[in-house]
């Protein structure tokens, strides 16, 4: 199939969607950050087509008001995606934005709308599990500094002006996560793959065992690096996303 045309994109993309790929992964990033997270991956893994998400009150969409819970986030993508859902297609969530990727997944199939042929979780314990993570325990000095330090594992020297409007963003975020409760596990209809980051520090794989109750199809696999590695597309990662077509 060839490269084919493209399409004119709503804000919650931040690529214009290609005709010429026959399937698609719809990319979540973590609290915090927004599309450009993703913005070292190739245009296509295999034969699907990359398009990560926009969450609103962030990069290009500062000015766009905060979804303020996952579950608004969810209500409020669907209308965009819709168009999308012609043809195959999987979501990845890396961290907390495999929460909203998992409610995103939950409301289509409330709706009876198609489903992804793979739920991708990266480095996130399972939804009833996420009030464990230890950043929501976090001062807002205390986030501060995980931000700069952030910014500088890429290779950026923060300035001030960066490091106040990043956090501003990180704590409406984080305050979503925080509100963010599902006591009893609600199973999508669809394949999970659960990847645990071998050197990540913060989320070991037996806090990633909970997603075993959202599906009847879950495997756990272990990729080489640390949390914020998936961010360049490593090709061991690049290869584990083909395998749901």
């Amino acid at each position: 199939m060839t490269s084919g045309s493209t399409t004119a994109t709503s804000p919650w993309f931040v690529r214009p969607q290609s005709t010429g790929h026959p399937a698609r992964i719809f990319c979540f990033p973590f609290s915090g950050s927004g599309a450009s997270a993703f913005s070292a991956w190739p245009a296509a893994i295999d034969d699907a087509e990359v398009c990560p998400v926009q969450f609103p009150g962030r990069e290009n969409r500062l000015a766009h008001p905060h979804y303020g819970t996952y579950e608004n986030l969810a209500a409020a993508l669907v209308e965009p995606l819709v168009p999308l859902l012609d043809r195959p297609y999987a979501f990845f969530g890396h961290c907390a934005g495999a929460l909203p990727a998992y409610e995103t997944v939950v409301r289509l199939a409330a709706l009876g709308l198609p489903g992804p042929g793979c739920l991708f979780v990266s480095g996130q314990p399972a939804p009833h599990d996420a009030s464990r993570d230890r950043m929501l325990t976090m001062t807002e000095p205390e986030l501060r500094a995980e931000l700069e330090s952030f910014i500088r594992s890429r290779g950026i020297e923060p300035r001030p002006d960066m490091i106040d409007m990043g956090l501003a963003v990180l704590l409406r975020d984080h305050a979503a996560a925080g509100a963010y409760r599902r006591e009893e596990p609600v199973a999508v209809p669809c394949p999970i793959v659960v990847l645990h980051w071998r050197d990540d520090p913060d989320v070991s794989l037996d806090e990633l065992q909970g997603w075993r109750q959202y599906s009847d199809s879950v495997e756990f696999r272990v990729v080489d690096g640390g949390h914020y590695d998936f961010m360049d597309a490593p090709e061991e990662l690049r290869k584990l996303l083909t395998c749901w077509r």
